[in-house]
């Protein structure tokens, strides 16, 4: 009895393999997935072959891929989709919260930098040199004066100064660019 549903199985349903694979390529992404829906809609196939009626195998199985992927479709989305934590949720709400600046800050704050290094160029150098050994290297005014070789007084005046000055550009050089909408 098993052989002969085979034997009819195999004449009327295995002749539209090609076909099934085919269907099942152009309904998934991956050959892979397009396999695992075939064999699976062979395997269902071949349970529900007594309830064929007719002679219209290839249609009755390639309905049996099309239904195979269907699930096959719904099984994976439901693995792949996992809820995200809210920001305020007591537990995981700190995984929703980047620690990094995205691409956008990233590139303003390039492009800021850039401007403030072509601005500090164009100060004269003994205001660059103070500016830098106080902002940068954070160096206090005795300091600065013993590493310049000027009074202390001097020191306070050009840092004033060369502050002022890079105020000044650098509030030329934002009023001169074109801002955003919003």
């Amino acid at each position: 009895m098993m052989d002969d549903k085979r034997a009819r199985f195999e004449a009327q349903v295995l002749p539209h393999l090609d076909a099934a694979y085919r269907f099942a390529r152009w309904l998934c992404p991956a050959a892979g997935e397009a396999d695992d829906v075939v064999q699976d809609a062979i395997l269902r196939a071949f349970r529900g072959f007594d309830g064929l009626r007719g002679s219209e195998a290839k249609a009755w199985f390639l309905s049996i891929v099309r239904n195979c992927h269907l699930t096959a479709a719904k099984q994976q989305q439901r693995r792949a989709f996992v809820p995200l934590p809210e920001e305020s949720d007591a537990v995981d709400g700190h995984a929703m919260i980047a620690t990094t600046p995205n691409p956008e800050s990233d590139s303003i704050l390039s492009d800021q930098k850039q401007v403030l290094e072509r601005l500090m160029a164009s100060l004269p150098q003994e205001h660059r040199m103070v500016l830098i050994l106080r902002e940068i290297e954070e160096m206090d005014y005795a300091q600065i004066a013993a590493v310049t070789g000027v009074p202390i007084g001097t020191v306070m005046s050009r840092l004033a100064r060369s502050r002022a000055a890079l105020k000044s550009k650098w509030l030329k050089e934002v009023e001169g660019k074109p801002r955003a909408v919003r």
